[in-house]
């Protein structure tokens, strides 16, 4: 299949993520994170000047590569790197106040923008119902990070919850946090202390948002994005002729 005019949840949620870039920022993510990689690179097909660095791993490696596999622990985001970039480096760069997005996902988050990457469930932390990743530095890039981008590509009362039990970060008062689902956009402005419904997308519906999310939303008449453009089904086509953009979204 390609990516086209008649698009779904996966180009709808790959245009809107790809557009809170601005030109100059510096952009990371983590291991384990072939959705933001598939992203990076169209956004550099498309021409966004911008940074990109993965955790011990390329830096601004060659875009026009497409990635043949779902992991970033490959030449997918080395080759054609202009330096090698370590993890303590990441950390000081953020600590410096010299990054300016992370691209995180989670297994759960709440509306305060606590996340949950450690456990999940159960009686308590050494009996979760699920044990996770961890948080590999999350707990140490978001307090620091002024645009942290939340990705997930499920929408659904599971992941969506009225509260994280046992959180591995929680959002910075003093720091922009967005959320972007197949569904919609959440985002949580510096100085805020909630996340708020932004807009919605086309195929969507606020009354669909609501009924995949456990926390409680005020928000009644929210806009709704635009949809993918030409320019941006040509780029994801262009990167990603293997669909690894998919890969999570089938899981």
């Amino acid at each position: 299949m390609e990516y086209g005019k008649d698009y779904g949840r996966e180009e709808m949620f790959a245009s809107a993520c790809i557009r809170e870039i601005q030109e100059g920022d510096n952009i990371f993510h983590g291991l384990a994170s072939p959705t933001p990689m598939v992203l990076m690179k169209a956004a550099k097909a498309l021409g966004y000047e911008f940074t990109y660095m993965t955790l011990s791993d390329g830096l601004d490696h060659d875009w026009s590569r497409p990635p043949y596999s779902a992991s970033t622990l490959t030449e997918n985001t080395y080759t054609g790197s202009v330096a090698t970039f370590g993890l303590d480096d990441i950390f000081d760069l953020f600590a410096g106040g010299k990054a300016h997005i992370a691209f995180l996902s989670c297994l759960q988050i709440d509306k305060t923008g606590r996340i949950a990457m450690s456990v999940v469930g159960g009686p308590d932390y050494d009996h979760p119902k699920l044990r996770g990743p961890g948080g590999a530095g999350t707990a140490s890039v978001v307090p620091c990070c002024p645009r942290t981008i939340i990705w997930k590509c499920a929408h659904n009362t599971r992941t969506m919850v009225e509260h994280v039990k046992f959180a591995t970060t929680t959002a910075a008062e003093d720091r922009q946090m967005t959320l972007i689902t197949p569904l919609c956009i959440f985002r949580k402005p510096p100085g805020e202390k909630l996340l708020k419904l932004e807009c919605i997308f086309p195929y969507s519906s606020v009354e669909e948002v609501k009924e995949n999310t456990a926390w409680e939303i005020d928000e009644t008449d929210v806009p709704v994005c635009d949809p993918p453009t030409e320019a941006e089904l040509a780029a994801l086509n262009r990167v990603d002729p293997n669909r690894i953009l998919l890969y999570e979204f089938n899981k």
